[in-house]
């Protein structure tokens, strides 16, 4: 008899998140019969899917930035932590684009169109292909993923992001044996996002914002692209409509409004460690044993019930608590020199 352990951050069966919406949204996918009807694609549906991204698309009405979203429950979720309140998660954030202190984005952000939108996937690939974002999320498998969030400042949040994998997406370009690296591209429109046309209020960045990640922890299984959280379609000021979750890595790795992923051969420049490679990493795994140059790792503020002044200070985990799905993705890498 095969008897398989669950990994120590895996939700187990009979561990229910606490949150009554959860509870409501699974009963919806029951009754429609959703649970069933979801699998993964095949080799064949992945290649009639270049048809349907390709087409042109007309021009569609701005959709509400909050649209309800299911998403399949997942096994990959964290069990460990209460979920941070939602109202937290949308208004203390990171998105210099809409300015660079934590109220602005979601301030600033309002009114951010995010229809039509397209994302544009080339180099070391089989076939470039551009998508609609609409075609995305109706043919991609779509989950519901309770994840640790820890932002290089030492504070922490625990997130239920709805997405899909992006090596599923990665696959259907094909990519090459020369693709070793993964870049990704924010919108660049000064006129909508105005830290973009403002030094002061951008945070001093040269834009537009660039990330990327080794073609191994692109395609590892924990790395999600994000249409969505708590329920819903993204808000703006968290990265609407398409962001990266990667989430044993600090937080800005997570590269919001994503319009451009490009593999290609050669590590790719990125924003932070451009800014100040001294401070940000191109790797940037969380690491209690790697201190920033101006504040410890070791330990985190947990955003959480209550005043965000009155959070409590947990320790920190090695790869964010993930190190059992992801450490062997570096073990010839000396974590200390290439943080």
């Amino acid at each position: 008899m095969l008897i398989k352990n669950p990994l120590s951050w895996q939700l187990k069966e009979n561990q229910a998140t606490p949150e009554t919406i959860y509870k409501q949204r699974r009963d919806i996918v029951k009754k429609l019969g959703l649970a069933a009807a979801i699998t993964p694609f095949t080799s064949n549906a992945q290649a009639s899917l270049f048809d349907v991204f390709s087409a042109k698309k007309d021009p569609v009405a701005v959709m509400d930035p909050r649209q309800d979203l299911v998403g399949r429950p997942s096994s990959l979720s964290t069990s460990d932590l209460e979920l941070t309140p939602e109202p937290k998660v949308l208004t203390y954030n990171n998105f210099y684009e809409f300015g660079s202190s934590k109220g602005q984005p979601a301030e600033l952000a309002k009114g951010f169109e995010t229809r039509p939108w397209t994302i544009e996937i080339t180099g070391e690939v089989a076939k470039s292909v551009t998508l609609d974002i609409d075609d995305v999320m109706k043919n991609m498998m779509i989950e519901e993923r309770i994840y640790r969030h820890r932002c290089v400042e030492a504070w922490s949040m625990n997130v239920p992001w709805l997405g899909f994998t992006l090596a599923s997406l990665l696959k259907l370009v094909k990519p090459t044996s020369k693709a070793k690296y993964v870049a990704f591209e924010t919108l660049y429109d000064p006129k909508k996002m105005p830290g973009q046309a403002s030094y002061s209020l951008g945070g001093g960045i040269d834009y537009p914002y660039v990330e990327g990640l080794t073609i191994e922890e692109a395609m590892n299984p924990l790395t999600l692209m994000t249409v969505g959280l708590y329920g819903k379609t993204l808000a703006p000021q968290n990265g609407a409509p398409l962001r990266l979750i990667v989430p044993w890595k600090y937080g800005f790795k997570g590269i919001k409004s994503i319009v451009k992923i490009h593999l290609l051969e050669q590590q790719p420049p990125t924003t932070w460690n451009l800014l100040a490679a001294e401070e940000y990493g191109f790797y940037a795994n969380v690491n209690p044993n790697v201190d920033h140059p101006r504040w410890s790792q070791a330990s985190e503020r947990f955003i959480g019930e209550g005043s965000l002044f009155s959070s409590r200070r947990q320790k920190t985990l090695m790869f964010n608590g993930y190190g059992e799905q992801v450490a062997s993705l570096y073990k010839n890498l000396d974590l200390t020199k290439n943080y």
